[in-house]
């Protein structure tokens, strides 16, 4: 919101400024600041840029308080973000934590959901800092040069990586780089440009933590330009300067009765009256000056815009948490994926038809082949339940953000690694009928390899394992990601 003696004032600053510059050089054609000439059209078009886009939500702790936000959001996701790199692609000897069950449940919700609150508030961030686009120079030197591309390259990044981690929950890849690699490199240069922006508006955002250091008594925003900040009012130097001694205008509000004056009282701080005292009281409260009826609006500006990027950013988490989330799954209007809707009761990632095994995963003859240093077996399907089963209950967690706990019956992985002599803390590679795809082959440590829930599973809530959830078999392990749950297997061996 801005009133009419703010843009007076802003109008005023600029036929000063031209007055200004036509008296030093009459018909110049640029303008000399800090070091720099500015072609005199290009200062007016900034200027001018600049007075339009100013706004009560446009400074310096509204930049502060978004990005605050924002630093926690890109954190959880780059660490949510490297815990599933790492799982799938770990380092040598890496070993990861199999309890609790869930945990690759949890943390790669987090991640998602994360990504998608992060999406509003970028755009309020890059909202809050647009004045900072019509600077005047643009460039003042070379440290300013690489400071600003330092954020471009911040800012590039952040949206390429939410967008395409975005389209990514639905499976949908319309460039020709490979996500995953992508993702995972562009989180570094997420993070490192992040923390060099932090370092050089550190004196910024130190000066404008606390709400109490950042507006005066009214409500107003105090401008310091002593901290360098790229987002002062137009025509303001700062606010923390005495007020002209001109005699001022007071303006006086009356309130309606009712819910609508006790909002606006609230709105003001006027506490509302009860008794004829009070009444008179609140009449002389209400008498502002032009500061305490400036601060007023820039407060109710301030509360909207916050108000707004609040409801966004809660809107589109409750809206899509319900893919990984029970409480959250009646709301789950935008969520890729929707709980208990697919075969056995359960979601399907990639079907039997994509992955090319519609014929092979159903031949009479398939047999799984356990492979050790010594020993190999082979077993048909009847044969894997004749060794006995169990039954265990474990989340299905793809990384695009969806999961849902299941009940699986199969064979343990360590029962079919002693039939075949393996010795304790082998590592394994699991082998599916699949002949192309980037995790046909999957290997797997010793903790998820003698795990006691780790199975080959037969059978998905009290059924046969359906077709495109893994028949005749399929792994499934605490703790994982879906996509290291391999379906179709036809081999496990015993690696080292």
């Amino acid at each position: 919101m801005r009133d009419a003696d703010g843009d007076d004032a802003r109008e005023g600053q600029h036929a000063d400024d031209g007055q200004h510059g036509r008296q030093e050089s009459a018909g110049a054609k640029s303008f000399t600041h800090g070091g720099s000439r500015v072609p005199a059209a290009v200062r007016g078009l900034l200027l001018d840029a600049r007075a339009a886009m100013a706004s009560p939500n446009r400074n310096a702790r509204s930049a502060v308080v978004l990005g605050r936000l924002l630093g926690i959001a890109f954190v959880v996701c780059f660490g949510t973000g490297l815990f599933s790199h790492f799982l799938q692609d770990p380092l040598p000897g890496m070993r990861f934590p199999t309890r609790p069950t869930q945990l690759y449940q949890f943390t790669q919700g987090l991640h998602i959901t994360a990504g998608i609150a992060i999406i509003p508030l970028l755009v309020a961030k890059l909202n809050a800092v647009m004045p900072a686009l019509a600077q005047v120079p643009p460039v003042r030197g070379v440290l300013h040069l690489l400071e600003r591309v330092s954020i471009a390259v911040f800012v590039s990044a952040a949206l390429v990586q939410v967008a395409t981690g975005l389209v990514n929950t639905y499976q949908w890849y319309p460039w020709p780089f490979p996500f995953r690699q992508v993702h995972y490199a562009l989180s570094y240069v997420l993070i490192g440009s992040l923390v060099l922006h932090i370092g050089t508006k550190l004196r910024i955002i130190a000066r404008y933590w606390r709400k109490r250091d950042a507006y005066d008594e009214h409500g107003r925003f105090v401008a310091d330009t002593t901290v360098g900040s790229e987002l002062l009012p137009p025509g303001l130097e700062a606010r923390h300067e005495p007020a002209s001694s001109a005699p001022a205008m007071q303006a006086v509000t009356s309130y309606p009765r009712g819910l609508t004056g006790r909002v606006l009282r609230w709105v003001d701080g006027v506490p509302a009256p009860t008794t004829q005292d009070d009444a008179t009281e609140a009449r002389r409260a209400s008498r502002h000056s032009p500061e305490a009826t400036q601060g007023r609006r820039e407060r109710v500006a301030r509360r909207g815009f916050f108000a707004g990027v609040a409801a966004a950013t809660v809107g589109v988490v409750a809206l899509t948490a319900g893919q990984s989330n029970t409480l959250a799954e009646p709301f789950n209007v935008f969520g890729a994926r929707q709980r208990h809707r697919g075969p056995n009761d359960l979601p399907v990632n990639r079907t039997a038809r994509a992955a090319g095994v519609l014929a092979t995963a159903t031949a009479a003859d398939w047999t799984l082949t356990v492979v050790g240093h010594d020993v190999s077996r082979t077993f048909a399907r009847a044969e894997l339940v004749a060794l006995g089963t169990t039954q265990v209950d474990l989340p299905i967690s793809c990384v695009e953000g969806w999961s849902q706990m299941a009940t699986w019956k199969g064979v343990r992985m360590r029962d079919l690694l002693a039939a075949v002599q393996a010795t304790p803390g082998s590592h394994v590679r699991v082998t599916s009928l699949e002949r192309h795809g980037g995790y046909r082959i999957m290997d797997m440590g010793p903790e998820y390899a003698e795990d006691p829930t780790t199975l080959v599973a037969l059978e998905l809530n009290g059924e046969k394992l359906d077709l495109d959830h893994g028949f005749p078999a399929r792994i499934i392990a605490p703790g994982r990601p879906g996509v290291l749950q391999t379906k179709w297997i036809e081999k496990i061996e015993v690696i080292r």
